[in-house]
């Protein structure tokens, strides 16, 4: 086991993995070290592991000598493993008694297709466990030094997929109820139809200059953060070249990145403690009272 990281012991907290079970098991948005202890212990235990491709391929070092690495990635717009030779796969290695880890991006249960296939393994009497992970609508914006919550911003928060199963944006969305809503929007799989995505929140009634985050390759190394408005994010990513995977977030949160960017700071960054400008913005009221 490489990184110091020793065989990790068994207790109450950290179950054993039967054989003929398949474990559903978040990776969090890409950092390694963003992998939950119940994951960890499913690596080390698995005698198959099925990973997509947004896993950062490091975590596979921590993979147990001798178990099988199954790549199952799918991409839009490339060719890519139909999501039932996925699950089917998943119930064939359990049916031959393996201790299977279904390893996926973010968390398996938040756009990434963790009920379809457990609901299969359901269907075909296949016991199994769901590890959750640190999904990149969170974890991936702290990375950016963008909260998902600031009392000062926002009560509530939405998260929605840029498209639907077609590849479409999806209509089943209340993009007018949304708009006038939610204070802060945080979009998954957003990149393609950006443009048509912004169009339908303006026309909901958001202001073309609400501050707007576009976070690529989040908690990696090659993260790319690129801060913008509503009404010119989509051109700003084309103009920047953004590719997916990316996390868009819409909403004033987005200006505290400005006091928050901690890795920022790590390479000289100098933070303002005040990115809201509340203090003139209390003052100023105060003032009319």
């Amino acid at each position: 086991m490489s990184d110091g990281i020793d065989k990790l012991p068994q207790s109450d907290a950290l179950p054993v993995f039967e054989a003929g079970w398949v474990w559903l098991a978040g990776a969090g948005p890409g950092d390694p070290g963003l992998l939950t202890l119940h994951a960890l212990n499913g690596l080390q235990q698995a005698d198959v592991v099925v990973y997509d491709a947004l896993v950062d391929t490091s975590i596979l070092q921590w993979v147990k000598p001798g178990a099988v690495v199954d790549y199952a990635g799918k991409r839009g717009g490339k060719p890519s493993p139909k999501q039932r030779d996925i699950t089917l796969k998943l119930i064939d290695y359990a049916r031959e008694g393996k201790r299977v880890l279904r390893l996926k991006g973010g968390d398996p249960f938040v756009f990434g297709r963790g009920g379809e296939e457990a609901l299969g393994l359901v269907a075909a009497k296949v016991p199994f466990r769901v590890i959750p992970g640190i999904t990149a609508g969170i974890g991936g914006l702290s990375y950016a030094g963008i909260p998902a919550t600031h009392r000062d911003c926002n009560q509530a928060v939405t998260f929605l997929t840029g498209h639907d199963q077609t590849g479409l944006t999806p209509d089943a969305i209340n993009w007018d109820g949304i708009a006038k809503g939610s204070p802060v929007i945080v979009m998954y799989m957003a990149m393609k139809h950006l443009e048509t995505i912004a169009d339908k929140l303006i026309a909901g009634g958001r202001s073309a200059s609400e501050p707007v985050g576009i976070v690529c390759n989040a908690s990696l190394p090659s993260q790319q953060v690129l801060e913008t408005t509503l009404g010119e994010c989509a051109e700003a990513a084309r103009t920047s070249a953004l590719e997916p995977p990316a996390i868009v977030c819409v909403g004033e949160v987005v200006r505290l990145r400005a006091g928050l960017d901690w890795l920022g700071a790590l390479n000289g960054r100098v933070l303002d403690a005040d990115p809201l400008d509340l203090k003139n913005t209390l003052e100023a009221a105060a003032g009319r009272l």
